[in-house]
This record gives structure tokens, C-alpha cells and sequence, in this order.
């Protein structure tokens, strides 16, 4: 190569380096995030099934229970559920490609509505996409300024959202604490307007709410109530019409919204209520206003799973035989449960590594989990979070204990 052409060759390479746009802030810390690269080499986290029939499914090429499914009624691979989603598809197309106030609703969704509400006991439903935005929704179309949120620390991020989009004062009460509500309150005005946001059941921890001693505290203090039921839908209740109906207290909480991606077996959310309110949040909430619809086949199949829960019993029955025998093997090995009296069933380590390796010693049992950690969790609560569902079968939970017991001798 002659000098002159390595001399070019030099100039052309110094004038790309010279031009290079330097990288912006948020791309580099985005590059560098500790968070991402500890996910990315412990992978804990997006693993991908190469199938699933029932309750199982393969990893790598290994068969395993799936304990960490919301499918709680098993109801996900119900012919009727998939007959109706098939149905929707032929009937609709894929999808309604807009938000109902730009391109109309449809005669799925003020279906699905109306069945929703009348099985939760309210006037009326919305639903949206995903059970995300109803919960965000629930909480930011209803608080402005100058009210005040009193919420439990532990909801789900999805009411957080909501909270934040709002610009409402807030107050954290501890968990479940009825006496730490009162002792919020007590430092208000009467006639301050207040929201009560908490959950009927905690996804993370199995807790039910104590509704009833929460509406007690609020008596007199001007307090508007919303409620998150996604894990109490189809679980909790008679028929599965919640936790509300399980206290005895759906009268009196004002606003009721969850998932239709648990127990009814599709994916969207919804939102419950006296009409004027839901009226009210359709004009007001943004995440209804400027949302895709949900789809005709997601729409179809809750609509179906929602039939199927009223007329078949048995999966609703075999739900809570299931989680008795679940439960009493868990306690019976001197494993920390958290107190869960639900089918959300925690198992309390109180260490990352040791629910890494927990994690790690169940699934080379066959039994796939998820785990959370601090700060999902409070400090020293590091634990393998765990789902127990209708679907499971006596051949599964033979399974599920004998890795229970491989993994308490390895980690613990």
C-alpha cells in the first residue's frame, strides 16, 4: 500500500471518530445499568417456554409444573373459553385498532360489561386492554388536587401509576393496619376529600384486606373507595365474585377494579361501579380515553371463562382443596408462608442467594417458580413467589412436594 493511500486511510478514520455523535446520558446509563447486567447473568427472569399443555411446561427441553401461573381456575385451555376467542376472531377480526372514543366501541364490549357487572354486583363495568390501565385508571380519572390518597405501602405499581398521575397528596399506611389508617386520618380534616386505594388480595404476600375494619375507620371522614380485586376475582367469594362479596361489603366500596388476565383467563382489565361513576370515568380517566380497546378474542374469552365460573363449580372447589393440601405440606416442612391464606402463596427466605439457589434447586426438580427480592420486597423478605391453581393434579403436587423437600435439604 502506497504512503499516500495510508495517509488518506488515516485522515478518513480521524474525521469519523471527530464527527461521531457523542452518546446521550440516558443511553449510556441505560448501557451500564447494574440492575440490567445482574438480570442478564443470573437470568432470574423472561425465561421462554418452548410449549404448555395444561399445567405443564418445557424449558430447555425440560418438562416442568408451572407454579407460578395466576391461571386460577385452570379455565385457559377450557374448550369453551377457546371456542368462543376462535369464534370472536371469525366474527371481528384480530382486533378493533383504536380507542372506543375515536373509532366506536363494540357489541363484545358493552357484553362483556354488562356480565361483569352484574356478576360483581354494580351498575356498571368498563374494560380496558390490560388490567394496568384499569387500575391506574380506577384511581387517577376520580383524585385531583386538593384531595388526599390514603393508600396501603404495599398495592400493586399499577395504583402507584395511578396515584402519581394525579396530583393529589398522598399518605402511606402500613400494610393491613386498620390502627395505621386511623392514625393517618386523625391528622385531617373531616371534610377533606379522600380516597381509601388498597387491594382484596396481595399478590405478593397471600394477604386478604380487612375491609371491613377499613370501612369502619373511615366512617365520617369523607373517604371515596377504591379497591384492586384481581386475585380475589374467581377466587374468593361465593361463585368467585370477590373479595367484597367475601367480607360482605360490596355496598360499600365505591369503585372496584382488576384483571381479566387471572381467574377469567384472557388479558385486559376492568373497572366497577354505580354508573354515574363509571360514566364519569369514561369523560375523565386518560388511560380510557386514549387506549386501544381490547380485542374481540381477549373480550370473547373472558366473557366465556366468566359463564364457565358460574356453571362449573367444581374448578373453583378444586382451586381451594388443592391450596388446603398445598398449604399444609409448605407448613408442615417449617417453611415461612407469610401468613397467605390465598392461592398467592409466598415462601419467605429472607436471602437473594438463598432464593436464587431455592429457585435453581426446584427447578432442576421440575417445578418452575418465579422469585422476588428486595426492593420488590421489604428488606430480609427475599422470597420464591408461588402460585397454586385448579389446574394442578394430584401427579403435580406429588411433584411440587418432592422438590419442596429436595430444595429445604439443599439451600436451607
Amino acid at each position: 500500500m502506497r504512503l499516500v493511500d495510508i495517509w488518506k486511510m488515516i485522515k478518513g478514520l480521524k474525521e469519523r471518530i471527530l464527527n461521531q455523535t457523542p452518546e446521550s446520558s440516558v443511553s449510556a446509563r441505560s448501557r451500564t445499568d447494574d440492575l440490567t447486567k445482574l438480570r442478564l447473568r443470573y437470568k432470574p427472569y423472561y425465561d421462554v417456554f418452548e410449549k404448555q399443555v395444561g399445567s405443564r411446561v418445557w424449558l430447555d427441553g425440560q418438562e416442568m409444573v408451572l407454579l407460578s401461573s395466576n391461571d386460577y381456575l385452570g379455565l385457559t385451555d377450557h374448550p369453551e373459553v377457546i371456542a368462543a376467542g376462535k369464534a370472536a376472531f371469525d366474527e371481528w377480526g384480530a382486533s378493533s385498532t383504536g380507542a372506543r372514543v375515536a373509532n366506536g366501541g363494540r357489541a363484545y364490549h358493552t357484553r362483556l360489561e354488562r356480565k361483569l357487572a352484574d356478576f360483581l354486583g354494580r351498575e356498571a363495568a368498563h374494560v380496558h386492554a390490560a388490567g394496568y390501565l384499569s387500575c391506574m385508571s380506577a384511581v387517577q380519572a376520580f383524585a385531583r388536587r386538593g384531595d388526599l390518597v390514603l393508600v396501603d405501602r404495599n398495592v400493586h405499581s399499577s395504583l402507584w401509576s395511578g396515584i402519581r398521575n394525579t396530583d393529589a397528596r398522598v399518605e402511606k399506611f402500613s400494610h393491613n393496619r386498620p390502627e395505621s389508617l386511623a392514625k393517618a386520618l386523625s391528622y385531617e380534616k373531616p371534610e377533606t376529600p379522600k380516597l381509601l386505594v388498597f387491594e382484596g388480595i396481595y399478590s405478593m404476600e397471600g394477604h386478604i384486606a380487612p375491609v371491613r375494619e377499613f370501612l369502619e375507620v373511615i366512617q365520617g371522614h369523607n373517604v371515596f373507595t377504591v379497591m384492586d380485586d384481581a386475585h380475589g376475582l374467581g377466587v374468593l367469594g361465593p361463585e368467585g365474585r370477590g373479595t367484597l362479596h367475601h367480607c360482605g361489603a360490596n355496598e360499600e366500596v365505591d369503585v372496584v377494579c382488576g384483571s381479566l388476565s387471572k381467574a377469567l383467563a384472557s388479558v385486559g382489565g376492568f373497572v366497577a361501579g354505580d354508573r354515574a361513576l363509571i360514566e364519569y370515568l369514561r369523560t375523565h380517566s386518560k388511560q380510557t380515553l386514549f387506549s386501544a380497546a381490547i380485542g374481540p378474542c381477549q373480550a370473547a374469552c373472558a366473557e366465556a371463562a366468566l359463564e364457565v365460573i358460574q356453571r362449573e363449580p367444581f374448578h373453583h372447589e378444586r382451586l381451594w382443596t388443592n391450596l388446603r393440601r398445598y398449604r399444609e405440606f409448605l407448613l408442615s416442612l417449617g417453611l415461612d408462608i407469610w401468613g397467605s391464606v390465598t392461592p398467592a402463596v409466598p415462601v419467605v427466605l429472607g436471602d437473594k442467594q438463598k432464593a436464587y439457589d431455592f429457585r435453581k434447586a426446584l427447578m432442576k426438580k421440575g417445578v418452575y417458580t418465579t422469585m422476588s427480592i428486595a426492593p420488590a420486597v421489604p428488606p430480609k423478605k427475599d422470597l420464591i413467589r408461588t402460585s397454586i391453581s385448579a389446574r394442578h393434579t394430584d401427579e403435580d403436587l406429588d411433584r411440587i412436594f418432592e422438590a419442596f423437600t429436595y430444595a429445604v435439604k439443599k439451600v436451607l
